[in-house]
C-alpha cells in the first residue's frame, strides 16, 4: 500500500467521522432550542364537563369539547392525527388542514364541520368530568402534546 493511498484513507475516516459528530450534534443542540418554545401543535383547552345536567342531548354531548392550537404561521394537515381519551375513545381527524395560529374545537356530539369546529358524531360522553387525559398523536402514532385533569393527575401548568 502506497503513502498517498493510506494518507487518503486516512483523510476520508476523519472525514466521515467528522460528517458523523455533526450529524449528531444538530438534533440534540435543535431539541434544546424546542424545549423553551411554544409547541406548534397542542391541545389549548378542554371542557370535559358540560355544563347543566349530563343528559345526552345534541347540545350537552356538543359543550363537551377540546380545542386544538396551532402556535405556527403555517397551516399543518392534521389528515391521521388521533384524539383519545384514557377509556380508549378515538377521533380520527379525516381531510382536514388547521390554518396558522387557529385553533379547532373538536366537539364529542353531533354537528356539521367547518374550520373552526368538528364533530365526533358521538350520542354519548368521551371525557370523564373528574379525571381523564386527552392525548394528541399525529399520523405517525406520536404523541404531539396531552392534557390531563382530576385527582389522579398532575396538571401539565
Amino acid at each position: 500500500m502506497s503513502a498517498c493511498s493510506t494518507a487518503r484513507r486516512i483523510a476520508a475516516t476523519v472525514l466521515a467521522a467528522g460528517a458523523m459528530v455533526s450529524v449528531v450534534a444538530l438534533p440534540a443542540s435543535a431539541h434544546d432550542g424546542d424545549r423553551h418554545r411554544t409547541p406548534k401543535v397542542e391541545i389549548s383547552a378542554v371542557q370535559a364537563d358540560s355544563p347543566g345536567r349530563d343528559n345526552r342531548t345534541v347540545r350537552s354531548l356538543n359543550a363537551e369539547w377540546v380545542e386544538i392550537t396551532n402556535n405556527s404561521r403555517h397551516a399543518i394537515d392534521l389528515d391521521g392525527w388521533t384524539l383519545k381519551g384514557e377509556d380508549g375513545h378515538r377521533y380520527k381527524f379525516n381531510d382536514y388542514r388547521l390554518a396558522g395560529r387557529s385553533t379547532v374545537r373538536v366537539h364529542t356530539g353531533e354537528g356539521r364541520d367547518t374550520r373552526t369546529d368538528l364533530f365526533q358524531d358521538r350520542r354519548d360522553y368521551v371525557w370523564d368530568n373528574y379525571s381523564d387525559t386527552a392525548t394528541l398523536r399525529d399520523d405517525r402514532g406520536r404523541t404531539v402534546d396531552t392534557e390531563s385533569w382530576g385527582r389522579r393527575h398532575h396538571h401539565r401548568r
